[in-house]
């Protein structure tokens, strides 16, 4: 497995088909892709093959002072769920964000990922809340050590 930062066209299909099945390609590119902090992390096999994606960018936890990063278009092929490529991008990319300052990472993740966050070190915090058209959501925090 190999981690790394990319550019958007690289991980951009698989975040859409992913998180955006069925819908117009458009509806895969959120506003926080032009933010000139943002970064790309992807998580390939052995082959070569896109496998996992995420997105972070600089944007403060409401209510918090920390430098932070938040984490939006995770998205692991279905092919490779449980194999540890969601975690291996994410354990990259929070490394990238600590490297770039933050103190923590946050994110809008859906209450069937909870246990997938939690091992990953992230709490969640909050009331569950609906985001549409995905469902229900926590707000989940990972502190940076």
């Amino acid at each position: 497995m190999h981690t790394g930062v990319v550019p958007l066209g690289d991980i951009f299909e698989l975040r859409r088909s992913v998180l955006r099945p069925g819908r117009p390609r458009n509806t895969a590119a959120f506003i926080e892709d032009g933010h000139p902090g943002v970064f790309h992390v992807a998580a390939y096999d052995p082959d070569g093959t896109l496998c996992a994606c995420a997105t972070f960018f600089p944007e403060q936890l409401p209510g918090e002072a920390a430098p932070a990063h938040r984490l939006r278009g995770m998205a692991s092929a279905d092919a490779v769920r449980g194999q540890g490529y969601g975690a291996a991008v994410l354990q990259a990319g929070m490394a990238e964000a600590r490297a770039r300052g933050a103190e923590l990472v946050w994110c809008n993740g859906r209450v069937a990922a909870r246990g997938f966050y939690e091992h990953q070190g992230f709490t969640a915090v909050g009331d569950e809340f609906q985001l549409e058209p995905a469902g229900a959501h926590y707000v989940f925090v990972a502190k940076l050590s």
